[in-house]
């Protein structure tokens, strides 16, 4: 058993990095000659591909990693809940969550998008990005989520 440890785990590593690395390969795809301000959102196969691959991808990852998620009753739509409300917002099971309701646009800090790998995956999501050095930023992330609440399903979910 000790032995089936030691040998599982570099396979696991292995499957979580081409895991990520395919998620950043759709995530350039459908990235790739877009707006990149997020000014304007994703539209039809750009916001179907990120919402079916990395939404299959990530579900992928979790059960590589061991956890499996079942819901139980109907997650609201677009249209019945705009601002998607995730608490206590404590670790890295929100992606949990966003895997299960479409992937979602994320509130992140501006920081977040130019990680490697990452940040491609997280521009993808369209994020709400909150830059601590802007002082004029909490106002603008308001804006922003007010804005995209309004749009009548122009604009993803807000996590």
């Amino acid at each position: 058993t000790v032995l089936q440890g030691i040998i599982l785990l570099p396979l696991r590593a292995i499957c979580i990095a081409f895991i990520l690395l395919l998620a950043w390969l759709f995530a350039s795809i459908a990235t790739f000659r877009h707006c990149e301000k997020g000014s304007v959102p994703l539209k039809g196969w750009r916001r179907r591909m990120i919402q079916t691959t990395l939404s299959c991808l990530t579900r992928t990852l979790f059960f590589v990693m061991g956890f499996q998620v079942k819901v139980k009753g109907k997650i609201a739509s677009l249209l019945e809940a705009p601002i998607f409300v995730a608490a206590p917002h404590s670790s890295f099971f929100d992606a949990i969550i966003s895997a299960l309701t479409g992937m979602p646009s994320v509130v992140s800090r501006a920081e977040n998008l130019s990680t490697p790998v990452f940040g491609t995956i997280l521009r993808s999501l369209q994020p709400v990005s909150v830059s601590r050095q802007d002082p004029d930023s909490r106002k603008n992330t308001v804006t922003e989520i007010t804005k995209r609440a309004l749009s009548r399903g122009q604009w993803p979910q807000v996590i």
